[in-house]
Protein backbone atom coordinates (compact mmCIF):
# COMPACT_ATOMS: atom_id res chain seq x y z
CA UNK A 1 0.00 0.00 0.00
CA UNK A 2 1.50 3.43 -0.85
CA UNK A 3 1.99 6.26 1.55
CA UNK A 4 -1.06 8.58 1.55
CA UNK A 5 -1.29 11.84 -0.08
CA UNK A 6 -2.38 13.21 3.63
CA UNK A 7 -3.69 12.23 6.79
CA UNK A 8 -6.87 14.27 6.56
CA UNK A 9 -10.01 12.32 6.87
CA UNK A 10 -11.35 13.31 3.86
CA UNK A 11 -8.40 12.83 1.49
CA UNK A 12 -8.01 9.29 3.13
CA UNK A 13 -11.82 7.92 2.38
CA UNK A 14 -11.30 9.33 -1.36
CA UNK A 15 -8.22 7.24 -1.66
CA UNK A 16 -10.72 4.18 -1.16
CA UNK A 17 -14.06 4.79 -2.30
CA UNK A 18 -13.07 7.96 -4.57
CA UNK A 19 -13.03 5.97 -8.17
CA UNK A 20 -16.60 6.11 -10.20
CA UNK A 21 -17.45 2.70 -9.27
CA UNK A 22 -16.66 1.60 -5.42
CA UNK A 23 -19.29 3.32 -3.95
CA UNK A 24 -21.89 1.90 -6.42
CA UNK A 25 -20.89 -2.00 -5.82
CA UNK A 26 -21.12 -0.55 -1.90
CA UNK A 27 -24.56 0.99 -3.19
CA UNK A 28 -25.77 -1.91 -4.75
CA UNK A 29 -25.28 -4.20 -1.86
CA UNK A 30 -26.72 -2.13 0.57
CA UNK A 31 -29.72 -1.16 -1.54
CA UNK A 32 -30.63 -3.46 -3.62
CA UNK A 33 -29.49 -6.56 -1.59
CA UNK A 34 -27.09 -8.10 -4.53
CA UNK A 35 -24.13 -10.11 -2.88
CA UNK A 36 -23.26 -12.84 -6.05
CA UNK A 37 -20.70 -11.54 -8.71
CA UNK A 38 -23.19 -11.93 -11.75
CA UNK A 39 -25.67 -10.20 -9.81
CA UNK A 40 -23.33 -6.75 -9.32
CA UNK A 41 -22.28 -7.18 -13.12
CA UNK A 42 -25.40 -7.83 -15.14
CA UNK A 43 -28.01 -5.95 -12.88
CA UNK A 44 -25.86 -2.51 -12.40
CA UNK A 45 -27.89 0.75 -13.73
CA UNK A 46 -24.34 1.97 -14.85
CA UNK A 47 -23.25 -0.94 -16.85
CA UNK A 48 -19.92 -1.92 -15.04
CA UNK A 49 -17.32 -4.15 -17.07
CA UNK A 50 -16.45 -7.30 -15.68
CA UNK A 51 -13.04 -7.12 -15.28
CA UNK A 52 -13.77 -3.26 -12.93
CA UNK A 53 -15.80 -4.93 -10.90
CA UNK A 54 -13.72 -7.54 -9.88
CA UNK A 55 -10.99 -5.37 -9.56
CA UNK A 56 -13.12 -3.32 -7.64
CA UNK A 57 -14.37 -5.97 -5.59
CA UNK A 58 -11.08 -7.04 -4.76
CA UNK A 59 -10.18 -3.57 -3.39
CA UNK A 60 -12.91 -3.45 -1.29
CA UNK A 61 -12.11 -7.07 0.44
CA UNK A 62 -8.68 -5.52 1.12
CA UNK A 63 -9.28 -2.54 2.91
CA UNK A 64 -12.04 -4.63 4.67
CA UNK A 65 -15.32 -2.95 3.71
CA UNK A 66 -16.87 -6.06 2.53
CA UNK A 67 -15.51 -9.95 2.80
CA UNK A 68 -15.89 -12.41 0.52
CA UNK A 69 -16.68 -16.10 1.20
CA UNK A 70 -18.02 -19.54 -0.32
CA UNK A 71 -21.84 -19.54 -0.91
CA UNK A 72 -23.01 -22.40 1.50
CA UNK A 73 -26.46 -22.88 -1.06
CA UNK A 74 -24.24 -23.24 -4.23
CA UNK A 75 -20.33 -25.12 -4.17
CA UNK A 76 -19.26 -22.67 -7.46
CA UNK A 77 -20.17 -19.19 -6.23
CA UNK A 78 -18.63 -16.73 -3.64
CA UNK A 79 -20.82 -14.55 -1.88
CA UNK A 80 -20.10 -10.93 -0.62
CA UNK A 81 -20.45 -9.72 2.83
CA UNK A 82 -20.47 -5.90 3.99
CA UNK A 83 -18.53 -5.59 6.89
CA UNK A 84 -19.12 -3.30 9.61
CA UNK A 85 -17.06 -0.78 8.02
CA UNK A 86 -19.36 -0.98 4.93
CA UNK A 87 -22.31 -1.00 6.61
CA UNK A 88 -21.51 2.42 8.57
CA UNK A 89 -21.38 3.80 5.22
CA UNK A 90 -24.95 3.81 4.79
CA UNK A 91 -25.48 7.49 5.94
CA UNK A 92 -22.57 8.81 3.54
CA UNK A 93 -24.36 7.10 1.31
CA UNK A 94 -27.98 8.45 2.24
CA UNK A 95 -26.39 12.26 2.24
CA UNK A 96 -24.76 11.50 -0.95
CA UNK A 97 -28.50 10.57 -2.86
CA UNK A 98 -30.06 14.28 -0.77
CA UNK A 99 -27.75 15.99 -2.36
CA UNK A 100 -27.50 14.58 -6.08
CA UNK A 101 -31.53 14.78 -5.84
CA UNK A 102 -31.26 18.44 -4.95
CA UNK A 103 -28.69 19.67 -7.24
CA UNK A 104 -28.56 17.51 -10.08
CA UNK A 105 -30.58 16.03 -13.33
CA UNK A 106 -30.99 12.72 -11.68
CA UNK A 107 -34.68 11.20 -13.04
CA UNK A 108 -37.93 11.12 -11.20
CA UNK A 109 -37.12 7.05 -10.01
CA UNK A 110 -33.97 8.31 -8.30
CA UNK A 111 -35.19 11.68 -6.78
CA UNK A 112 -37.84 9.28 -5.12
CA UNK A 113 -35.54 7.19 -3.63
CA UNK A 114 -33.07 9.77 -2.32
CA UNK A 115 -35.84 11.59 -1.00
CA UNK A 116 -36.95 8.21 1.09
CA UNK A 117 -33.36 7.94 2.19
CA UNK A 118 -33.53 11.50 3.24
CA UNK A 119 -36.63 11.48 4.73
CA UNK A 120 -36.04 8.52 6.88
CA UNK A 121 -33.27 10.29 8.75
CA UNK A 122 -30.85 9.01 11.28
CA UNK A 123 -34.06 6.40 12.48
CA UNK A 124 -34.64 4.66 9.16
CA UNK A 125 -30.66 4.85 8.61
CA UNK A 126 -30.04 2.56 11.99
CA UNK A 127 -32.81 0.19 11.79
CA UNK A 128 -31.22 -0.05 7.97
CA UNK A 129 -27.72 -0.68 9.17
CA UNK A 130 -29.47 -3.25 11.97
CA UNK A 131 -30.98 -5.35 9.54
CA UNK A 132 -27.48 -4.65 7.42
CA UNK A 133 -26.03 -6.38 10.50
CA UNK A 134 -28.52 -9.21 10.64
CA UNK A 135 -28.25 -10.00 6.96
CA UNK A 136 -24.17 -9.59 6.71
CA UNK A 137 -22.92 -10.41 10.06
CA UNK A 138 -25.23 -12.99 11.73
CA UNK A 139 -26.08 -10.28 14.86
CA UNK A 140 -29.82 -10.85 15.77
CA UNK A 141 -31.68 -7.45 15.31
CA UNK A 142 -35.44 -6.52 16.26
CA UNK A 143 -37.83 -7.21 13.76
CA UNK A 144 -40.93 -5.50 12.23
CA UNK A 145 -43.40 -6.55 10.54
CA UNK A 146 -41.95 -4.52 7.46
CA UNK A 147 -38.22 -3.70 7.31
CA UNK A 148 -36.76 -0.64 6.21
CA UNK A 149 -35.05 -2.29 3.60
CA UNK A 150 -38.54 -4.30 2.14
CA UNK A 151 -40.52 -0.48 2.37
CA UNK A 152 -37.82 0.71 0.35
CA UNK A 153 -37.76 -1.87 -2.20
CA UNK A 154 -41.47 -1.93 -2.62
CA UNK A 155 -41.21 2.29 -2.66
CA UNK A 156 -38.44 1.97 -5.32
CA UNK A 157 -40.30 -0.75 -7.33
CA UNK A 158 -43.66 1.44 -6.88
CA UNK A 159 -41.70 4.56 -8.33
CA UNK A 160 -39.63 2.81 -10.98
CA UNK A 161 -43.19 1.35 -12.22
CA UNK A 162 -44.77 4.34 -12.82
CA UNK A 163 -41.86 5.82 -14.36
CA UNK A 164 -41.99 3.40 -17.40
CA UNK A 165 -45.69 3.07 -17.96
CA UNK A 166 -45.50 6.72 -18.50
CA UNK A 167 -42.55 6.65 -20.33
CA UNK A 168 -44.66 3.72 -22.73
CA UNK A 169 -47.61 5.60 -22.85
CA UNK A 170 -45.66 8.75 -24.72
CA UNK A 171 -44.06 6.20 -27.13
CA UNK A 172 -47.84 4.85 -27.86
CA UNK A 173 -50.10 7.54 -27.85
CA UNK A 174 -47.53 10.76 -27.62
CA UNK A 175 -48.60 12.17 -24.61
CA UNK A 176 -47.89 11.53 -20.87
CA UNK A 177 -50.63 9.63 -18.93
CA UNK A 178 -51.74 12.52 -16.99
CA UNK A 179 -52.12 14.57 -20.33
CA UNK A 180 -54.67 12.38 -21.93
CA UNK A 181 -57.85 14.28 -23.56
CA UNK A 182 -61.06 13.78 -21.36
CA UNK A 183 -62.77 11.42 -22.42
CA UNK A 184 -65.49 12.28 -25.22
CA UNK A 185 -69.71 11.66 -25.05
CA UNK A 186 -71.33 10.15 -27.60
CA UNK A 187 -73.44 13.18 -28.98
CA UNK A 188 -70.56 14.76 -29.64
CA UNK A 189 -68.34 11.89 -31.17
CA UNK A 190 -68.43 12.81 -35.13
CA UNK A 191 -71.05 11.06 -37.03
CA UNK A 192 -70.18 8.46 -40.00
CA UNK A 193 -70.77 9.93 -43.18
CA UNK A 194 -72.05 6.24 -44.39
CA UNK A 195 -74.56 5.59 -42.03
CA UNK A 196 -77.97 6.67 -42.78
CA UNK A 197 -79.15 9.80 -40.74
CA UNK A 198 -81.70 9.24 -38.23
CA UNK A 199 -85.13 10.45 -38.67
CA UNK A 200 -86.87 13.52 -36.50
CA UNK A 201 -89.89 13.26 -35.00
Amino acid sequence: MTDPRSRCPINLTLEVLGDKWSLLVIRDMIFAGRRHFRELLTQSDEGIASNILADRLKTLVDQGLITKSDDPTHKQKAIYSLSEKGIALVPVLAKMADWGSKHLPVTEDFRMRGRLLAEAGEAGWKSLMSELRETHLGTPSKRRRKSFFDQFQSASYATRSRAVRQSADVLINGRPQNLRPAAVSAHEQPKDPSLPAKRKG
